[in-house]
């Protein structure tokens, strides 16, 4: 099989899969190569311990984490698609933890796993397709959870998320990555070191 067969296969049940669930998926093409390498960057995993990764799709994000991860680092990935999931549960990486749920929640997820806080959360669920309680409930999970100096880092296609995060998060880093289809802004929140400075609001 050459190179590219599994990556035109990884197109193909990524397109399925966004004609049955446009509404979870956001976008019918995976992310670029150029997207994945500034994700990878401004998330700085090369430094990171644990990496949680919300909706990796067929994996090409999360294969570029794992390139960039240290060999004793761990990457939880948390994908809500079952046909993703299996997909990602193949990846032959023992680095790997794939989790079948939704992003709510974060805390137990990492409990469960006997994970201790993420030093980055790495999201790709289009905030735009669900509610604003629940994009609420998910941003105080990732910022409870998350170390003190940890990154969330988001890419998204509209602004929902960092209207959300402007509102309990403070103002985060924002890039705009051109080199993918569509073109995705890319946002950045740093947690503070001090405890009292933390700022996710209730």
């Amino acid at each position: 099989m050459s190179d590219a067969q599994p990556e035109a296969d990884a197109r193909r049940t990524f397109f399925r899969e966004f004609l049955r669930h446009p509404g979870a998926i956001g976008s019918f093409v995976p992310s670029s190569r150029f997207l994945e390498r500034r994700l990878v960057e401004v998330a700085d995993i090369q430094r990171a311990r644990l990496v949680v990764e919300f909706g990796p799709g067929t994996g090409g994000t999360t294969a570029a984490i794992l390139r960039a991860l240290p060999a004793d680092g761990r990457l939880l990935a948390i994908e809500i698609n079952l046909r993703f999931a299996q997909r990602l549960a193949s990846f032959a990486d023992p680095r790997l933890i794939v989790h079948a749920g939704d992003a709510v929640g974060l805390g137990d997820v990492l409990a469960g796993r006997g994970l201790c806080g993420p030093d980055v959360v790495l999201s790709g669920i289009p905030f735009s397709t669900i509610s604003a309680a629940e994009g609420r409930r998910i941003l105080r999970g990732v910022w409870q959870a998350l170390v003190p100096g940890g990154r969330f880092v988001a890419y998204q296609f509209r602004s929902v998320v960092g209207n959300l995060g402007r509102e309990i998060l403070g103002s985060p880093e924002v890039g705009i990555e051109l080199r993918n289809a569509p073109p995705m802004r890319v946002y950045c929140w740093r947690k503070p070191m001090q405890d009292d400075a933390i700022r996710a609001r209730n």
